[in-house]
């Protein structure tokens, strides 16, 4: 049996470290906004070669935040991809903007800036560009596109730790960015757990703000907020994976680059040269995708679907006004994408075992 993602091998490697991590949060009692979220965010922010990191619930919490950090509410409209998780759009509609989709490029599966331009109106406020699967979007033509028109940029970089545009880490091009810690994330906590970064003094504080009732002291709320709060905990057992992020990223990239090497029968994912990918997810092409994962499935190899459905086809959204053909690029991946087992305590055997199997269905 080969799963598709493996938490349990990750943790015995670095048990000791968790362990102490976690038992010093259980010894100094202090379990909410306390010395290890702050230490935490100046080690990711210093990560990521941004000035300030925010420490929140969730990603979609983080996104949301974000949002309302730049005033963007009913009115508004922002600018992201169909092919991304439901949280994207979800953390838009929470701040009562209304989303508005752009179709993707088939080689990066990204946003296609040649698309964006058709997308943009007068009630335009923000871009979210998402760096899919590992890889950043190509973000030069979006940049340009959001300066002529004057509007945000924010990146959704929840699959993205590490990655890299033009040498440059993603999160750090626009007014700010949100990353998710979910436990599978390549940076993942033991629960949920968000982070947003900028480089903006007023943005940053505006979002501390926000994410604890609008407090700037205890009991006073200076500005409406909400709560989300990444916790002691999580923030201790993210420190210990901050320091072997890069180490797995590199063990992630050496298994994408043997897939890659390997794999004949489908079309394997593709590194644009613009950037390094850091493979939060090993995705491949095949025009007969359901009937390769049930090859898999009969061969104990997992497998996975990201995204079956896009969100302009999803029953919630049907609100946003799209319908089957708009976003054709987008509805040919959702039926041809299918993502492998991908993870750095993943062998490099099992790499090969699983690579044999796809090239068996002809």
């Amino acid at each position: 049996m080969i799963p598709f993602f493996n938490l349990t091998k990750q943790y015995n490697v670095i048990k000791s470290e968790i362990d102490e991590a976690a038992a010093r949060v259980m010894k100094k009692g202090c379990f909410i906004l306390g010395p290890e979220v702050a230490a935490f965010e100046k080690e990711f922010s210093e990560y990521i070669d941004a000035k300030y990191a925010i420490g929140v619930g969730s990603g979609t919490e983080a996104l949301h935040i974000a949002l309302l950090a730049l005033s963007i509410g009913p009115g508004d409209e922002v600018i992201t991809v169909p092919n991304t998780a439901v949280a994207t759009v979800a953390a838009i509609e929470l701040t009562g903007a209304r989303a508005v989709l752009c179709d993707v490029r088939a080689d990066s599966m990204t946003m296609d800036a040649d698309k964006l331009a058709g997308a943009i109106t007068h009630q335009t406020r923000a871009i979210i560009p998402v760096h899919l699967f590992g890889q950043s979007a190509d973000l030069d033509p979006i940049l340009e596109l959001a300066k002529k028109h004057n509007l945000f940029v924010v990146e959704d970089c929840a699959q993205a730790h590490g990655a890299t545009y033009h040498g440059k880490a993603v999160g750090t091009y626009g007014e700010s960015a949100i990353f998710s810690f979910y436990p599978t994330k390549n940076l993942g906590a033991y629960g949920d757990g968000g982070a947003i970064v900028t480089s903006n003094a007023q943005l940053a504080e505006r979002m501390c703000l926000i994410r604890q009732y609008g407090w700037s002291e205890r009991y006073i709320s200076h500005i409406k907020g909400i709560n989300s709060r990444l916790d002691e905990l999580q923030a201790a057992i993210l420190r210990v994976k901050l320091r072997h992020l890069d180490e797995w990223n590199e063990a992630r990239r050496e298994r994408a680059a043997l897939y890659t090497k390997l794999l004949h029968t489908v079309i394997p994912q593709r590194e644009m040269p613009y950037g390094k990918a850091v493979y939060h997810l090993y995705v491949i092409k095949s025009p007969r995708r359901d009937q390769l994962s049930s090859h898999l499935k009969a061969r104990e190899i997992d497998t996975a679907i990201h995204y079956p459905v896009p969100i302009h086809l999803q029953p919630a959204y049907a609100n946003l006004g799209y319908r089957v053909g708009d976003f054709p690029v987008v509805e040919k991946l959702a039926g041809e994408i299918l993502s492998l087992p991908l993870y750095p305590e993943l062998s490099l055997d099992e790499v090969r075992v699983v690579a044999a199997v796809v090239n068996e269905f002809a």
